[in-house]
């Protein structure tokens, strides 16, 4: 169980910062508040949709995936350790 924990762990975390590495920022979007509001005799007035910007520091990418790496690697020698 410990493994499989350990592995799924250093796995997202390759892939978030293998994903940091394509991206320069990512735009949220809340389709909440975009969504169509009631009134106005008929017609439907949209809201400004609100939009935060998240912009991934220059030290993720790379640390994520350092990270990643040698969580994997140490789910790899979990059994030999416990004795498995």
């Amino acid at each position: 169980m410990w493994r499989a924990l350990f592995w799924a762990i250093g796995l997202y975390a390759v892939l978030l910062g293998s994903q940091f590495m394509l991206i320069d920022r990512a735009v949220l979007h809340d389709s909440a508040r975009s969504a169509p509001s009631g009134g106005g005799g008929g017609f439907a007035s949209f809201s400004a949709p609100a939009q935060e910007a998240f912009i991934p520091p220059e030290w993720a990418p790379w640390s994520l995936i350092t990270f990643g790496v040698i969580t994997l690697l140490y789910s790899f020698t979990i059994p030999k350790r416990i004795g498995e």
